[in-house]
């Protein structure tokens, strides 16, 4: 797909790979919505992107969501493009995992990026076609101790984006999973790294990376292609 003239919406825009991203596809010549809870901090971006749009919501918060839809479709008149980036790690023993934690994981990685897709569908379906790249993670193929819970939402927002793809083909909507490697942004600040791995990537880096999965409109795009071929690395 191309891009420039193309209204973006982007979940998690406030910062890290959400900024990044909405900065380099304003540089391409779209026109960028970006949503967060920090108000504040999507205002600072926005006035540095001319004619974008903030918008607050709290991700996991189904109210929320689908507000942000619809106020974004108010204002564009079109969502072409939704990045559902916005998510939060979780790092326990399976034993330890509190439930409460978890079901809130569950609302914000997976829960969230299902609702905002519901909402963008119907409007997608009726201008003839759009694209819906969901932000996922290396650690989705792995059995890491202590990431357990967080990759298990995104196996699952794995398996109900590629399974969207299939059912949507048919509306020429497209739905696309990346799937970042560790990245030097507040997400990662405290997960300890095995100095034998590649170090983390920028938040810059996987940006172009989600570029590469709009233009390619392919079904998954890997930050590295050693995390594709080699399902044994560790983060």
């Amino acid at each position: 797909m191309e891009i420039a003239n193309k209204v973006v919406l982007i979940t998690g825009a406030s910062s890290g790979i959400g900024a990044a991203t909405a900065v380099l596809l304003h540089q391409r010549g779209a026109k960028i919505a970006l949503a967060a809870r920090s108000l504040d901090m999507l205002s600072d971006l926005a006035n540095t992107l001319e004619g974008s749009l903030p918008e607050r919501a709290d991700l996991s918060e189904e109210a929320d969501v689908k507000s942000m839809v619809k106020n974004v479709l108010s204002h564009f008149g079109r969502i072409d493009i939704l990045i559902n980036n916005a998510g939060q790690g979780y790092e326990s023993l399976v034993e330890n995992i509190d439930p409460k934690r978890f079901r809130y994981l569950l609302e914000l990685n997976l829960m969230a990026p299902l609702i905002a897709m519901q909402s963008v569908i119907p409007s997608m379906r009726a201008q003839g076609g759009g694209m819906i790249l969901n932000i996922s993670s290396g650690t989705s193929f792995l059995y890491i101790p202590t990431v357990g819970a967080y990759s298990a939402t995104k196996r699952s927002l794995n398996g109900l984006s590629l399974t969207a793809r299939a059912e949507l083909k048919k509306d020429n909507i497209r739905v696309s999973v990346v799937h970042p490697y560790i990245t030097l942004t507040r997400f990662h600040k405290h997960l300890h790294v095995d100095p034998h791995l590649p170090p983390p990537d920028s938040a810059e880096f996987v940006a172009h990376r989600i570029e590469e999965a709009i233009i390619s409109e392919k079904a998954e795009v890997f930050a590295h292609d050693w995390m594709r071929k080699n399902k044994r690395f560790m983060v």
